[in-house]
């Protein structure tokens, strides 16, 4: 007789407590594999697809599309481990051999059973089911960001020991390896690993109106936002700083940079590329303040965040290592992030990590901003709309393409002079990029 398990919704990490269905990726009576999605729902990073650690015939659902889970509550429950004699469709009761997002195996697949389709109406929990082996079995992890931490790390699930219940390798664990292997760039990496300061709005928040009064509650990401923002305001004293500048010459360089063969090289990118050439001069504004240890932490990498519009809402992913790539490198993973946010295939890890932000509200033809700071970062520049407008060059009244930068910076970590000079520094390669190669 098949033994019925139940699945529940994981630990996402990163404190998540809850998280919204969007979209049910199979139907009761389906047979489902080892680490086959299940469902897609949505947390306050980002939207995720859930695999089951079961392989099996699909018993139950639990949730309708729209839902808000708490994490541990039952998502379904699936019929493993039918006697080989049953009737019914084949599936795969063993690990399937890939390490995805979320739960699955290492080992690759030893025998087929028969399981046989049951009705919908079985739900049994699983809470005394013994627990997973290691060896030729399921790698016991429970939350999808532990293995995608391990993965983006290489580091070999199977060589750790988990703290957790019956061996469940936890979040801990993990850390506790990569600081082992490399304290410092881990110690580094934890201390930014917080989510942007602005994420897609939910789009199946429910409102209510009564009397000419319309009530939309501040739960998932709205909520995780309001939090976020709120927090920002509430913990750093923040200071911005302005100044226009001339970006005809910067916009007559990026002409015949694309006018050559290659692939095309975007503002944004070059913009980028300022940034991270003024943060090598200015420091002090890559990094974040730690008041409980009275620290400010200064990173020597550049995480860079940038807003990217999208149907679902304003998303800032980050491009890692910014400071290591060139203009072409950075349009290209501008763009493919973008792509990324756009399809709405975006992972946390896509979100997180963030050292300094990028801020082009130039796109909506507006000039200048002063914008929110993403905690825990420690400042962000902003971009305006370049359009023409009457300049002094030269001596001489003149029409040229000006933009208006706004440096928004935490006051704790340096003073007005710091963060001037950092402005003014990007001013002037976007006034004469010639500054920029010189200092390269």
């Amino acid at each position: 007789m098949a033994q019925v398990l139940e699945f529940k919704l994981p630990d996402l990490g990163e404190g998540l407590t809850e998280a919204e269905i969007v979209r049910w990726l199979v139907e009761v009576g389906d047979v489902v594999a080892i680490d086959q999605p299940v469902v897609e729902v949505e947390t306050a990073k980002a939207m995720v697809e859930v695999p089951c650690p079961y392989g099996g015939v699909v018993t139950a659902r639990f949730g309708e599309e729209g839902t808000e889970l708490p994490v541990g509550s039952p998502l379904l429950t699936v019929a493993v481990g039918a006697p080989a004699s049953d009737a019914g469709a084949d599936t795969e009761t063993e690990g399937s051999g890939n390490v995805l997002v979320g739960y699955g195996t290492g080992a690759p697949p030893a025998r087929r059973r028969r399981v046989r389709r049951m009705g919908p109406g079985v739900v049994t929990s699983a809470a005394d089911a013994p627990p997973i082996a290691r060896g030729d079995g399921p790698v016991p992890v429970i939350s999808p960001l532990v293995r995608r931490l391990a993965r983006e790390n290489g580091l070999e699930l199977r060589e750790l020991t988990g703290s957790g219940r019956d061996g469940l390798i936890l979040r801990a664990d993990v850390e506790q390896a990569l600081r082992a292997a490399a304290a410092q760039e881990a110690t580094a990496q934890e201390a930014t690993l917080l989510p942007p300061a602005t994420l897609p709005t939910s789009t199946t928040t429910t409102t209510t109106t009564t009397d000419g009064v319309t009530r939309t509650p501040l739960r998932g990401i709205r909520g995780a936002v309001a939090d976020k923002l709120s927090r920002s305001r509430r913990e750093i004293p923040d200071a911005t700083c302005w100044v226009d500048a001339d970006a005809t010459e910067l916009m007559r360089a990026r002409v015949a940079m694309n006018a050559a063969a290659g692939p095309k090289i975007s503002v944004l990118a070059l913009f980028a590329r300022i940034c991270t050439a003024a943060l090598a001069r200015f420091p002090e504004l890559n990094s974040s303040v730690d008041m409980e240890a009275r620290e400010v932490v200064r990173f020597d990498r550049v995480h860079l965040g940038f807003a990217a519009q999208t149907e679902r809402g304003l998303v800032v992913p980050v491009v890692r290592d910014a400071q290591a790539r060139d203009a072409e490198a950075l349009s290209a993973e501008f763009a493919r992030l973008t792509e990324a946010a756009r399809a709405g295939t975006l992972t946390p890890g896509d979100l997180t990590g963030g050292t300094f932000t990028l801020n082009n509200y130039g796109v909506f033809g507006v000039d200048g901003s002063t914008p929110i700071i993403n905690h825990p970062e420690a400042a962000m520049l902003g971009v305006g709309r370049i359009v023409p407008k009457p300049w002094v060059h030269e001596g001489e009244l003149a029409v040229r393409q000006v933009v208006q930068l706004s440096l928004t910076f935490d006051h704790r970590v340096c003073d007005g002079g710091t963060a001037g000079g950092f402005l003014r520094y990007v001013a002037d390669c976007v006034e004469q990029p010639a500054v920029l190669l010189r200092n390269l």
